[in-house]
């Protein structure tokens, strides 16, 4: 029998008096949706909760929203003057978007890397129906140049676009978009990881500038309806989480006018640390050697742990129940090896084990011997333990940073050589898939901030210690990426390689994955001293000139981590399975 989906809903009452009828009359009552699905009422009460007024939250810097910025009758010959029925072979239309209809006029609009091609203009340039509304907008100061590239999208109910950045020097800092047909919530999101939602009103333009067009990704979730505000008089701009104005909007067929003015010379913005115009080196390529894969763990893992340290421990306290439960199964007195202990917070779980620990990173030892650890400087290929003497072992979050298929096996076998015959070890690592049985990972989910308060946002790698969630299916999400991908025909062995000289793509922090080998930004924050506070992101301040450091993950494929296991010797799979983004195998030495 399939499991039923819950949807839990919060409701405020003016008096008791009021929830008790509500209650009586609605709790168990079945009802058909717009959809035509049946759905139960379930009610709960209590009696007191905490409740605290909203105050008004500012948009991204940047952001503006004019509603009603065309006519009814304008908005109907916009709709109509787009031609979805013409040749596909035609150059404006788009034929490699399976889930919406796409046209490109002035430029084609490249999704493999949110781009276009300078030097292949599109025949005809933007249609003169658009001219008169252009300048239109010229005049009223809405834009500041006319765009010569425009890209028309026509999202289904329940279709969405990933989270991304046009890269910046590929157009002016001005990214204007129309809404014709329908209301959409689109998401903004800071590197930290907050988000607010954004109501843009059907016939309404939203302008992107600054920070909220260079820093902030913008997107839109799939799914069927949207939380919006109750009150009327609320159309446009943030949606805020009081939940006593809150309501589900269904989404309408909406078709989308984003204008852009092509760049014809290097961005210069104020955010270097992201433009790909300013970067003081390109991205890395993937490694062709072991001693090429050796500099690449060394700049980009090891370099990056010894001056995140401190901060990387302070989002590192919450253990993982699996974790917890395979050390408190373990015999009292077992001696226990954690091969990248990091902080060490799982050191002291089992106060009737032997543990010992031992990290890449000198600065992480020196936080686990403060905290009376038993740990030690090493590299998880060559730990400096007696061969089978541990009855366990665990590595977590390790051999994902070894950058080919070959040191990853060899770490693994690492694991293995420490135990003694009979002992068990647990492994994990980050998973492609965050999204697995149609629920998404804690990593994907979207940070609202406290209206107008100030409140400490962890940074993206943080997220996984925490519960996987219920969350929208993103099946019908078309890719979108601020970089270019590196070819995935690897599909997931043990012994897959890649395209050589190919650059390593920069993720999207919160967003799901497109290719298994990447760079993932970790945006330090307040000092890189340990022993100073960590200040929080200010949601209604300019752009945070917080330090950004990468470090190279491989994600992987479901399947993978218990492909390589497999390729050792003297070794059983006990168990493998998906926990919070990872995927995991619990091995034992035969």
């Amino acid at each position: 029998m399939k499991a039923l989906k819950q949807y839990p809903v919060p409701l405020r009452y003016k008096t008791v008096e009021e929830s008790m009828k509500a209650y009586d009359a609605l709790n168990g009552k079945e009802i058909v949706d717009d959809l035509g699905q049946k759905i139960i009422l379930y009610f709960n009460f209590v009696e007191k909760a905490q409740w605290k007024e909203l105050g008004l939250q500012a948009l991204p810097p940047g952001l503006m929203v004019i509603e009603e910025i065309i006519s009814s009758e304008d908005e109907k010959i916009l709709l109509e003057s787009v031609n979805w029925t013409e040749d596909t072979d035609n150059q404006n239309f788009q034929k490699s978007l399976k889930h919406r209809r796409v046209k490109h006029f002035g430029y084609e609009f490249q999704y493999e890397n949110n781009n276009v091609n300078k030097d292949k203009p599109l025949p005809g340039g933007l249609p003169a129906i658009y001219d008169s509304i252009l300048e239109k907008w010229l005049k009223e100061g809405f834009i500041s140049y006319k765009p010569d590239q425009l890209t028309v999208n026509q999202y289904e109910p329940g279709h969405g676009i990933p989270a991304h950045i046009d890269t910046h020097s590929a157009f002016e800092d001005e990214i204007v978009s129309l809404s014709l047909g329908s209301e959409i919530v689109m998401d903004f999101k800071h590197p930290d990881g907050v988000t607010v939602p954004v109501m843009l009103p059907r016939r309404s333009l939203l302008v992107m500038t600054g920070e909220s067009r260079y820093l902030w990704t913008h997107g839109i979730t799939p799914r069927k309806f949207d939380t919006v505000q109750a009150s009327k008089s609320h159309k446009s701009g943030i949606i805020t989480s009081d939940v006593g104005d809150l309501t589900l909007n269904k989404r309408g067929i909406r078709t989308s006018f984003t204008f852009r003015k092509v760049r014809q010379t290097p961005c210069n913005c104020g955010y270097p640390w992201v433009c790909d115009s300013q970067m003081k080196e390109p991205p890395p390529s993937f490694p062709e050697s072991d001693r090429e894969a050796s500099q690449l763990e060394q700049e980009y893992v090891h370099r990056v742990y010894e001056e995140i340290a401190g901060h990387f421990s302070s989002t590192r306290h919450t253990p993982w129940p699996y974790i917890v439960e395979f050390l408190k199964a373990l015999p009292s007195g077992s001696l226990v090896a954690d091969i990248g202990c990091g902080n060490g917070k799982y050191l002291g779980i089992n106060k009737e084990l032997y543990m010992i620990g031992c990290d890449r990173s000198q600065n992480l030892v020196d936080i686990c011997r403060e905290r009376q650890f038993q740990a030690f400087v090493c590299d998880a290929l060559a730990v400096p333990i007696r061969s089978g003497s541990c009855d366990a072992c665990i590595s977590i979050a390790v051999i994902h940073h070894f950058a080919t298929a070959e040191r990853r096996v060899a770490a693994l076998q690492e694991l293995v050589r420490l135990l003694r015959p009979g002992g068990r070890a647990l492994i994990y690592v980050w998973a492609m898939e965050q999204e697995y049985k149609k629920r998404k990972s804690k990593y994907l989910r979207e940070n609202r901030i406290g209206q107008g308060k100030k409140e400490e946002i962890h940074d993206d790698a943080s997220m996984q210690e925490l519960l996987v969630e219920q969350m929208p299916d993103l099946r019908n999400q078309d890719s979108a990426s601020s970089a270019p991908s590196i070819s995935d025909s690897q599909k997931g062995g043990c012994n897959s390689r890649k395209v050589t000289n190919s650059e390593l793509p920069i993720h999207i922090n919160r967003t799901s994955f497109h290719s298994q080998d990447l760079l993932v930004p970790w945006h330090l924050k307040g000092t890189r001293n340990k022993d100073k506070p960590i200040e929080p992101f200010d949601p209604v301040g300019s752009h945070d000139p917080s330090p950004v450091f990468h470090r190279y993950y491989h994600v992987f494929r479901e399947g993978e981590l218990e492909a390589a296991c497999r390729t050792l010797n003297n070794v059983s799979i006990l168990q493998s399975y998906y926990d919070q983004g990872n995927w995991c195998v619990i091995l034992q030495k035969v």
